[in-house]
Parts: C-alpha cells; structure tokens; sequence
C-alpha cells in the first residue's frame, strides 16, 4: 500500500485481534512497531514473529506511569514517533446500569477512556517536537449511539471519541487526527458480547463480523496522503465508499 520504512507506530491493546492484525501490516510496509499490552507472552512472540523492527512493551494503558515509560522507550529505541494507534479497549462490564459492579465500570473508564488521553498526553509532545505525527483512535458506534447494558462501553467510547475531536481542535494544524470506527470484528471481545446475550449484537453470527486484517488494512491506509481528507474526522468502515477507497471488498 505504501513504504514506511524507518516510520515507527506505537500500537496499544497489540496482544490480539486489531492491534496484532494492525502490528503485523504496518511491519510488512517495513514499519517499526512498538506493541503495547498487558498480555506479555503475546506480545513477546509477536515481537518475536516480526523480527528486530517491533518492541514488546508490557504495558497498562490505564496506568500513566507505564504508559509514559513506553513512549519514552519506543522513542530510545527507533529515535522518534510517527504514529499512534489508540486500540486497547474492553467492553465488560456488560449489564444493566442498576446492576454493574462499579469497580468493574471505573476499570472500563480507566482502560477505554483514561488510556486514550494518556498515550495522547505521552505521545503529542514528541509529535509536536518533530511538527509531524499522526495520532489514531478506535473508535465504535457505541460512542454515537447508546446501547442498553453497554453503559460503560459506549460513554467510554463517546469520551474517546470526544478526546479525539478535541486533540484535532488543538493541534489539527500540525498532527493528523482521526478516529476509525470498524463495525463489529471477529476478535474475542465479539466472544465476550455474545456469551453476554445481552442487546442485538450479541444475536449476530460470527460470519456477520469482519476480519481484524481489515481493520489493520484501513489503519495503514489512514497513515498516508490518500486519508488526508479525512484529518479530524471518525473513519467509518460500514461506508463503502470509504472501503472502496482502501481497496476493501
């Protein structure tokens, strides 16, 4: 799709689904990858797999100290920061608002919400310092549209989604800023909604789901020229003319 050799991308929630996918199609484009997550053995073999151009960070997005220290080794290591895919997300816990733990409903907001701001709060000054970066959240129609049983996840998501507007409102001029909502993905956390069978996307079938090499497809695509367009805007992969564009059938 294009060369980003010597480009290097931060990617949270890299352990699994999205972020191996999208770890795996920027290092094809001969990207660095630094690959953020809590789950360190899947980390570790990924970076393993990919070979000396990925970082294996273990990482707690929700924890600023962790996060500022990986920023800090990622740019040690490949010498700056060109891209940053906001992606660590969860969407337990799934239940009534009445009914939810509110231990577990902080932890979606630390995690979902609080974990975007801090890799934005890491990552923005060295974009800054450079006068180029590109700064990439996840997005979901939750965070357009509420959901009964998803309270957590979906004001989670509206934060993130607001957060993304408002680092675009800020330093739109300088960074390229846009959020990228997928539809629903065949990744564990569809497993995790469906064991739930709570609310209409817990009903479809797996085959209704697309695959997370999509999703990497269209964040690789969103990095270059062809997405410029779209800077401070949420990148929907139901239209199809977006997906045309990526060459997505």
């Amino acid at each position: 799709m294009t060369d980003l050799t010597g480009k290097t991308i931060l990617i949270t929630g890299a352990s699994r689904g999205i972020g191996a996918a999208a770890a795996r199609a920027f290092a094809d484009q001969g990207a660095n990858v630094a690959l953020l997550a809590r789950g360190t053995d899947a980390i570790a073999d990924l970076s393993g797999e990919i070979g000396p151009t990925a970082l294996a960070i273990p990482c707690d997005v929700a924890r600023w100290s962790e996060v500022a220290r990986a920023v800090d080794a990622t740019v040690s290591a490949f010498g700056g920061l060109d891209v940053v895919v906001n992606n660590a997300g969860m969407i337990e816990p799934i239940g009534g608002l009445a009914k939810v733990d509110p231990g577990a409903w902080g932890n979606a907001i630390d995690v979902n919400l609080k974990g975007v701001y801090h890799v934005m709060r890491a990552a923005v000054p060295v974009m800054l310092a450079q006068r180029s970066g590109t700064a990439i959240t996840v997005s979901s129609g939750a965070a357009s549209h509420a959901l009964g049983g998803w309270s957590a996840y979906c004001a989670s998501k509206a934060g993130a989604k607001m957060l993304t507007e408002c680092l675009h409102a800020e330093h739109g001029a300088t960074l390229r800023v846009m959020g990228l909502s997928p539809g629903t993905v065949a990744t564990q956390m569809q497993r995790e909604i469906k064991a739930s069978g709570i609310g209409p996307v817990a009903q479809l079938d797996w085959s209704d789901h697309i695959p997370p090499e999509w999703v990497a497809r269209a964040l690789v695509w969103m990095c270059t020229e062809a997405a410029d367009d779209l800077r401070g805007t949420e990148v929907s992969l139901r239209d199809g003319g977006v997906r045309g564009r990526i060459g997505l059938a």
